[in-house]
């Protein structure tokens, strides 16, 4: 009975992260299925007006690991955001920077068979690092360590070690256009709330 308070408490305060790990959840069972549904969510298919694919690419996962990693990360950040920011305003930073890291990705190898939430993941770090610097709410400071991990997991990630260790393509220009686009995000919005403080 507790467990089951403690989930719905968990839903009702976060209500944007919750609904982004069904939909993970969902989407890792789309990718492991495979067929005309999972390329119904791949990136592509612009000229045809088919303008979700922008976006749903971040909800395919390949593997439990990969899954657990991003949402790991996203119940970390994204409930940070969207305690201190409301559901609305963490759903449009993660529809931002899922379009924007997708786009990269796919310039990046010229591919469309990627997926995944990582790219947002580290736009929401990245966002979270800089609005902190203009906001000293507890939210928006990250604990010691955890910036500095990202980055050297961005680093070994883009150094191709990873791909030779484990055998699984890494989404590098995701991770790297998500970060880029979380640290502008954070600046515009750290600048607009620390002019409101003021």
């Amino acid at each position: 009975m507790k467990k089951s308070f403690k989930w719905r408490t968990a839903i009702k305060r976060n209500p944007t992260v919750s609904l982004l790990a069904v939909a993970s959840i969902l989407g890792a069972g789309v990718a492991s299925i495979g067929g005309p549904l999972m390329s119904f969510m791949l990136f592509g298919g612009l000229e045809y007006g088919e303008f979700w694919r922008l976006l749903t690419p971040i909800f395919l996962h390949f593997g439990l690991a990969h899954l657990a990693f991003n949402l790991l990360w996203l119940a970390i950040l994204g409930s940070r955001i969207e305690q201190l920011s409301g559901s609305l305003h963490l759903l449009m930073v993660v529809v931002a920077s899922g379009v924007f890291s997708n786009m990269i990705q796919a310039g990046w190898d010229g591919s469309s068979l990627f997926g995944g939430m990582s790219g947002v993941v580290y736009a929401l770090l990245g966002y979270i690092w800089i609005k902190g610097r203009f906001v000293p709410e507890p939210a928006l400071q990250l604990p010691a360590g955890v910036l500095g991990f990202m980055l050297i997991w961005l680093v070994v990630g883009m150094s191709g070690l990873l791909e030779l260790v484990l055998g699984v393509g890494i989404a590098n220009g995701a991770h790297f256009g998500g970060f880029g686009i979380g640290l502008l995000l954070g600046l515009v919005f750290g600048l607009l709330s620390a002019a409101k403080r003021s």
